[in-house]
């Protein structure tokens, strides 16, 4: 099995971007996608607490995890350790489409991981610093910093909620009463179909199998 995991820390970031990365990873190295996870959440949450960690409890030796960045997986240090240390153990392949390196369980791997978590570790940390420091000097100067109170995103509910809805498409229900159960808008489910293949593929599925049978 080949699983491709992508994750955002916010909706107004773009799954996208990743996905289109994977596919054009996994056409270089004729790989086929088995399975795409997708979910918005910070990487600050233990894994357990996420799609990922389900994910790779699921691996069985000789699977694959696909992921663009290494940081993909963890935003801490010891958490990326514990996963890559993980998929070794169960023989789990890693790959790291940006670089273009397969994470195995051979010496060389062990040390890139390390080195990779470290590295990753060190940015992010940075990239934490400037943006502290940017917001600072925003608030300093009067610019109201958050979002407006109420604006929860709808687009993380729904793929919070994945895999059932993939199973109600198949099942024929429509687009406008899913909508109605999660309480979100049609513009919000067309957005959860691109970042979501596999709700897009179930989409298409319910299209042509209910539309035809009902001619």
């Amino acid at each position: 099995m080949v699983i491709a995991y992508l994750r955002v820390s916010t909706s107004k970031q773009h799954l996208v971007n990743q996905q289109d990365e994977i596919r054009r990873f996994a056409h270089t190295k004729e790989i086929e996608v088995s399975r795409w996870v997708t979910e918005i959440v910070s990487g600050k949450k233990n894994q357990k607490e996420r799609k990922l960690g389900r994910v790779i409890n699921q691996l069985k030796p000789g699977d694959t995890l696909i992921v663009t960045e290494i940081s993909r997986l963890s935003r801490t240090l010891t958490e990326i350790m514990a996963i890559m240390g993980k998929c070794l153990e169960k023989n789990i392949t890693i790959y790291s489409t940006k670089d273009g390196y397969a994470f195995d369980n051979t010496i060389n791997s062990k040390v890139l991981c390390f080195a990779f978590g470290l590295v990753a570790e060190i940015e992010r940390n940075l990239i934490s610093m400037r943006t502290k420091e940017a917001l600072a000097l925003r608030k300093a100067e009067g610019v109201i910093l958050g979002r407006k109170k109420g604006s929860i995103t709808k687009l993380k509910i729904l793929i919070d909620n994945e895999l059932e809805i993939i199973d109600r498409l198949k099942k024929g229900e429509s687009m406008a009463s899913i909508c109605r159960i999660y309480g979100v808008s049609t513009d919000t489910f067309s957005k959860f179909r691109k970042v979501c293949p596999s709700v897009e593929e179930a989409f298409q599925y319910k299209m042509t199998h209910f539309y035809t049978s009902s001619k």
